[in-house]
């Protein structure tokens, strides 16, 4: 099916680069940019995982509102895993507060999983799965963008990126009670 034209590149494009920005930030000690970064995550990780499930949480609404997806059975299980991030880091930022990492790891973790198993099933859609497909099955692509990038696959580029960033802020932690930063 054909999506939004330019609604669907630009979130495909930006949630692999929100992927790669958090991978280099985590893996790249002494790079000059990659301090710059973990200087940005320190002071505004928990902002920056709000935007990114905020725009998730956003992206969701107007493909199911305004362009009239109909979402499957796993697209309503991420999207329970997704509000709560946003609302829950929407009070953090608002309130200036650090939200305990338990509630952003154990949220997007589950969602990543289920994005995980939502995209493996638009790939490989002939085998055996959970969703029944009552409303609309789980196989159906809606967007596909770059030949790859699917909601699902964009759903879960957003939770890996809130993970990585709080992977993240753990490891500059780690390197400033060492004293290694």
């Amino acid at each position: 099916m054909e999506s939004e034209p330019y609604v669907s590149p630009v979130l495909a494009a930006g949630s692999i680069g929100i992927v790669f920005a958090a991978l280099f930030a985590i893996l790249a000690a002494e790079h000059p940019a990659a301090v710059r970064v973990r200087t940005f995550l320190t002071r505004h990780g928990q902002k920056a995982m709000f935007a990114i499930a905020a725009t998730a949480m956003a992206s969701s609404l107007y493909y199911s509102e305004i362009v009239h997806y109909t979402p499957c059975e796993l697209c309503w299980f991420q999207r329970i895993a997704m509000y709560p991030l946003a609302v829950l880091l929407g009070m953090a930022a608002v309130t200036r507060d650090r939200l305990s990492a338990k509630y952003l790891v154990a949220l997007a973790g589950i969602g990543l999983a289920i994005s995980i198993y939502h995209y493996q099933l638009q790939l490989f859609p002939n085998q055996a799965q959970l969703c029944t497909g009552e409303a609309v099955s789980c196989t159906v692509r809606f967007v596909e963008e770059f030949g790859f990038v699917s909601i699902p696959f964009m759903a879960g580029a957003s939770f890996l990126t809130i993970l990585l960033l709080q992977v993240g802020a753990w490891r500059i932690r780690y390197l400033e009670a060492r004293g290694l930063v």
